[in-house]
């Protein structure tokens, strides 16, 4: 069970709703461990995570430090926007735009919409609001904070690199979260938080907490928009997600226009961005100057 906004709460891993008794919360674990334990058929992702929702709501202690948004340690989750962090992301590479921008302006407006408009929120990132939210608030909150993190991990690419974050791809609600040029090609980037597993079926991914969503078709139908924009083509586009939600470090998908479909684990980022893919198209000699000037022209945030 991660922190992220999108996470299944302990109630809801456990089945019971936030007003059940502690007794029904005791039943309800007990009747999970065996039912999830693997020595018995069931899943070692359902157990572990039986386990750490009684962690988080089995005592009364615990389950009063989550009720007020608190972790175990009776600290808060850190969904905030941390001052100074454009100045400490700032990578070596020459780098635009604002990278969670958007998704942050968008997450405030619908909140505001959702608590009501004149109301009084003291905190946007109060975690007991924000656990109350509708999915699809809270989803634009995990993707900001999703967001962030690959620009932190951006920040470590050398001054052989160019980074774009933000970049609008097509009408007002499509965007780009990162563009990287470098000499192992040109990349399109997204960084997506679902709040639990996924996996790769025909080409795209699947899993209950996708709730529908598309996005390796997405991400290419907004890399098809810059690409023609901007006259270039994508060596590779790359959807990135927390190292917990995927089994495998990277799984191919394919290609779309001759760019390799690649989902990938967060920790495994800059590996391929510096050694680049399999038969990936690098981008070399004055070309990458070429491809750099066109993006620099065509280029608009979001």
């Amino acid at each position: 069970m991660s922190d992220s906004p999108m996470a299944a709460s302990p109630y809801e891993v456990l089945g019971v709703l936030p007003t059940a008794s502690d007794e029904d919360v005791r039943r309800a674990y007990r009747r999970l461990l065996r039912e999830t334990h693997p020595d018995t058929g069931g899943d070692a992702a359902r157990f572990i995570a039986v386990q750490v929702a009684w962690e988080r709501i089995g005592s009364p202690d615990a389950r009063a430090r989550y009720d007020r948004g608190r972790m175990p340690d009776d600290t808060a989750p850190t969904w905030a926007p941390q001052r100074g962090e454009r100045e400490r992301s700032r990578p070596t590479a020459r780098a635009y735009g604002h990278p969670g921008g958007w998704r942050r302006e968008r997450y405030l407006a619908l909140l505001t919409e959702w608590v009501g408009r004149g109301a009084a929120i003291p905190d946007p990132y109060d975690p007991v609001l924000v656990r109350r939210a509708p999915r699809e608030i809270r989803h634009l909150l995990a993707d900001a904070l999703a967001e962030e993190a690959t620009a932190r991990r951006l920040a470590h690419l050398g001054i052989g690199y160019t980074i774009w974050h933000d970049v609008a791809a097509g009408d007002s609600e499509a965007k780009i979260d990162h563009l990287v040029l470098g000499p192992t090609g040109l990349f399109a980037i997204q960084s997506e938080d679902y709040g639990g597993p996924v996996r790769v079926r025909r080409g795209e991914l699947a899993g209950d907490v996708l709730a529908g969503e598309r996005p390796m078709h997405e991400l290419a139908v907004r890399a098809k928009a810059v690409a023609r924009a901007a006259r270039v083509r994508f060596t590779g586009l790359l959807l990135v997600l927390p190292d917990d939600a995927l089994e495998d470090p990277a799984v191919s998908l394919g290609s779309a226009r001759g760019a390799e479909l690649v989902v990938l684990q967060a920790s495994t980022l800059l590996t391929a961005l510096r050694d680049g893919l399999p038969g990936g198209r690098a981008v070399g000699g004055t070309e990458i100057f070429e491809v750099r000037t066109r993006l620099q022209a065509a280029v608009r945030f979001a």
